[in-house]
């Protein structure tokens, strides 16, 4: 048995069933891109589908059923990327670079040292007040002497502040064991071509990167920096060509005219993205307005005849980007995650308490939270998509569009909740996705019947969803 549930919605192929086995039964070179989260092997919140990263003869696979030149692209964990990369490149795939996906919402997953010292050394520790805007929003106030013991936070106790009970966890108060994670590294890697890269391009439609389409938006004017191949402060970069002025006049030329390109569509996009949170942007540095910022490519070359191809006095020293300043964040890509991003088309479907993800239901400590909270008066957050790692819509559309070609099949094995489908079916994608658990199946098909529906709003008809099923 292949697959469990067959789900057709639209241009969407949806699979209930062990990823390894689906992908044998697709045709060989009939995907466009593999765009996954898969699982990071770290044994997340104790998901037994996270044990390990996915194997070689998985990701073998995967290079199979994708067309010559196609692109993978996989999120990995800062602690197993290494192990990622080094069994997709073994399953025959070529590593091309590497996205940096930075957020600010990461939650440290830290045993706190000196609670450790004291829960081995059973003592129990007095709780001496509870973290601001904590207690009221987890009802925590009512309940002062109810520490945790334990090293690692848990729902309940989360949010209280605790004395070191003994002086060996007196002498380590205050020290952990992670950072706070604010970066997911995206692998990506290519099928080897067949061919050049014009030939595959024009054979398969892979093996290319949506520049154009993936530029970052800008409205500041650009110029300035080393757009001439003239650069005094260091001799070393001369080349024979800067010393003819034909070939310096087409160079400033072909400078002037990317300059207006970009100016136009973008920036081009870089191998990192952001979020837009306070605490990334808080991290790039305010760049000042380049002196070349509204001069342009004309007032640092006269170019208006190869005769008169020449530096103009006193730019041989402009350097900077050229444009108006402010957060080195512009110059990268910005996916932020709404609110109602995680939960759109689940409406009407069972909502199940946020932080329940250590299972499918809930565990005794939230069990008991509840009841407290019900009797406190105290609400909950209730949260229809259970998955533990959603991913923006707009990040993965993006990444859908950047190693896509129009109209082309995007292949997830790890579905999940259906991030990524969610992403490809507005773009204009086909979309095929894979996923063994049957909770996170059913919402990623409510997900993706969503995003179907918003794209056909004007369309005479809805096609009606179809589905298989093999017992």
């Amino acid at each position: 048995m292949s697959y469990v549930q067959k789900v057709v919605i639209g241009d969407a192929t949806l699979y209930l069933g062990d990823c390894l086995d689906v992908l044998k039964t697709l045709p060989t070179n009939s995907v466009d891109s593999v765009v996954c989260d898969p699982p990071y092997g770290l044994s997340f919140m104790g998901k037994k589908w996270d044990y390990d990263v996915p194997s070689v003869e998985i990701w073998a696979e995967c290079l199979r059923v994708l067309k010559p030149g196609g692109h993978l692209l996989a999120f990995a964990g800062t602690r197993t990327q290494h192990r990622m990369a080094v069994r997709i490149e073994d399953a025959g795939f070529e590593i091309r670079d590497m996205i940096a996906w930075v957020y600010g919402s990461g939650f440290p997953k830290s045993l706190d040292v000196s609670k450790a010292i004291d829960k081995a050394a059973g003592e129990e520790r007095e709780v001496v007040g509870v973290r601001e805007g904590f207690a009221k929003r987890a009802g925590l106030a009512e309940r002062p002497n109810t520490a945790n013991a334990g090293g690692y936070a848990n729902p309940q106790n989360a949010g209280q502040i605790t004395a070191p009970a003994t002086d060996a966890a007196r002498q380590w108060q205050g020290w952990g064991t992670a950072l706070k994670p604010a970066l997911e590294p995206i692998t990506m890697a290519r099928k080897p071509l067949v061919g050049t890269v014009a030939a595959n391009v024009l054979e398969h439609g892979t093996g290319a990167l949506n520049i154009d389409g993936c530029r970052v938006a800008t409205g500041d004017k650009l110029g300035g920096g080393a757009t001439s191949g003239h650069t005094a402060a260091h001799e070393g970069y001369r080349r024979p060509w800067m010393d003819n002025r034909d070939h310096l006049a087409r160079h400033a030329e072909k400078c002037a005219a990317n300059v207006i390109k970009a100016e136009a569509l973008g920036r081009w996009p870089a191998n990192l993205i952001h979020d837009g949170s306070g605490e990334v942007l808080a991290a790039f540095p305010e760049t000042a307005p380049s002196k070349a910022a509204n001069r342009g490519i004309q007032q640092r070359y006269d170019v208006s005849s190869p005769e008169t191809a020449r530096p103009k006095a006193g730019t041989d020293t402009v350097r900077g980007h050229g444009d108006n300043g402010g957060s080195a964040a512009r110059f990268f890509y910005c996916a932020k995650a709404s609110k109602r991003d995680r939960d759109e088309g689940l409406e009407g479907f069972e909502a199940k308490p946020a932080n329940s993800a250590y299972g499918d239901g809930l565990n005794t400590a939230t069990k008991v939270r509840t009841e407290e909270q019900a009797e406190s008066g105290v609400s909950r957050d209730l949260r229809r998509n259970i998955h533990p790692t959603v991913k923006p819509t707009d990040l993965m559309a993006y990444l859908c569009r950047l190693v896509t070609p129009p109209g082309g099949v995007v292949l997830d094995p790890f579905m999940g909740s259906g991030s990524t489908g969610k992403a490809a079916i507005p773009e204009g994608f086909h979309f095929i996705g894979v996923e063994c658990e049957p909770a996170y199946f059913n919402i990623a098909c409510r997900r993706i019947e969503q995003a179907h529906a918003q794209g056909q709003l004007f369309a005479p008809e809805r096609p009606k969803q179809e589905q298989e099923a093999l017992l």
